[in-house]
Formats: structure tokens, C-alpha cells, sequence
């Protein structure tokens, strides 16, 4: 069969790999979408295709300027920075903006020359606008969905606009190729078979007709081995590096 392409497929798939219709999976359908969902979790947490970035525009009200946050949407896990809010060394606009001023003055040696004076002062600026100004104070929890902005309120006005750079998760709802991830499907895969294990544990020492018995022991012992292989593999394959952080 093609590959899935919506959530239900997916779960079939995950299901037919573990044997289905050839062999019964002691498993609910409320316990495949829950481990769907903590396979979902884990993807958007750890792979780089999980997320992508993003801006968030937000238009301020009046609500916000009383509660010195802004409320954030439910697919958004981070928030990186924010744009510069009002005046700044580098901003302005028309004639009153430094790089048009800059570029005014120095037109005919930028355009005979290199552009090295013309880089080299822009750095100097922005370099200029980090220790004299800083950058916006944020602060923000995944969990929470509030951005919240260490600023005097009182001086935005109410209908502006303030910029975030954010990463939001990748919704398989709206980009189907998610289901159709190697790495999403065996891990699906093997959290439901750890759950079909789990099942079948309660049934330990029972015999069926034909002396027959129930190993799910066996089954949670293989499905734990493919999901700690798989989160290795995750951590050394698919997950971006740790960025360094240097006080």
C-alpha cells in the first residue's frame, strides 16, 4: 500500500507492521492515539524537521499594554528574540535612516570601491546598539503561551506591531509528508507494540486452548530495545547540535 498520508492511515500502517490483520494487536484505539501523540511529542521536540522558524506578528491592544504580555499561538515551542521595538541607532526611515544617509555620502566611492568601509561601519553601528541599548528582554514558556516583554508599555501604542522570531512545530494535520517520515513510523510503531507488551504483561503464566500462552514480557522487552535504539539514533542522526554557550 502508498504511504500514509493522514493520521488514520498512519495508525494502520503502524498497526500493519506489527502484524496486522495477520496476527490480533491487543491494543485500544485510544491507546494507538496516545502513542501517536507521544511519538509526535518527541519528533517536534528532538528532529530538525519537527520545527520550523518562523516570525510571529502581533498586533498590540489594549488587553496586552494591562498585562505586559502578548498571548501566543498553542504550535509555537520557542521564541528566539524580538525585532528592536522603536527607535534605535540604525532605524528611522527616508531620509533620517542612517544606512540612506551613509550611502548618500559615500555613493560614488561605494560604487568605485569595495564595500568593505560601507560593511565594516554598519557592524560598528549595530556593535554600537548591543552595548549602549541591548537586546529586548523576553521572557517565554512553551507551557504557558505567553510572551512576556520587559518594557515600558505605557510608551507602545495600541494597533503596532511587535515582531518575534519563533520556531513552531511542523503539523502533519497540514504538511501530510510528516506521516510519511521513516523515523516518526518506526517509532510509532515500536511505542505501540511497547504498549501491546505492556497489555499482554497481565496475562503472564494464562493458557489458552492448544496450550497455547501469552509473551508479552518478550514483546515489551523487544519494543524497549527499538525505542532506546531509535532515541540514539534521533540524538545522533536527525537532532540539530548543542549550541555552546560561553559566560
Amino acid at each position: 500500500m502508498a504511504q500514509p498520508t493522514t493520521r488514520s492511515e498512519f495508525k494502520e500502517w503502524c498497526l500493519r507492521k506489527l502484524g496486522k490483520p495477520v496476527i490480533e494487536i491487543n491494543v485500544d484505539q485510544d491507546q494507538v492515539d496516545d502513542r501517536v501523540d507521544e511519538a509526535l511529542s518527541y519528533y517536534w521536540d528532538y528532529h530538525f524537521d519537527g520545527t520550523e522558524r518562523t516570525f510571529l506578528k502581533h498586533m498590540i491592544t489594549e488587553d496586552d499594554k494591562v498585562n505586559g504580555y502578548i498571548t501566543v499561538p498553542e504550535n509555537i515551542i520557542g521564541v528566539i528574540k524580538l525585532f528592536p521595538i522603536g527607535s534605535s541607532i540604525t532605524a528611522g526611515s527616508g531620509m533620517f535612516n542612517v544606512q540612506y544617509q551613509f550611502v548618500l555620502q559615500n555613493m560614488h566611492d561605494m560604487v568605485n570601491y569595495n564595500l568593505s568601509n560601507f560593511y565594516m561601519s554598519m557592524a560598528n553601528l549595530q556593535l554600537m546598539e548591543e552595548l549602549l541599548v541591548g537586546a529586548q528582554p523576553i521572557r517565554y514558556n512553551r507551557h504557558i503561551n505567553k510572551l512576556h516583554i520587559d518594557t515600558d508599555w505605557a510608551a507602545l501604542a495600541v494597533g503596532s506591531y511587535v515582531v518575534a522570531e519563533a520556531y513552531s512545530v511542523v503539523d502533519p494535520n497540514t504538511y501530510a509528508d510528516v506521516w510519511k517520515d521513516r523515523w516518526l513510523q518506526n517509532y510509532s510503531a515500536a511505542k505501540i507494540k511497547y504498549q501491546w507488551g505492556t497489555n499482554l504483561t497481565k496475562f503472564n503464566g494464562m493458557t489458552l486452548p492448544g496450550n497455547i500462552q501469552f509473551n508479552g514480557e518478550q514483546i515489551l522487552n523487544d519494543a524497549l530495545t527499538e525505542i532506546t535504539k531509535l532515541e540514539e539514533e534521533m540524538i545522533t542522526s536527525y537532532s540539530l547540535p548543542v549550541t555552546d554557550l560561553i559566560g
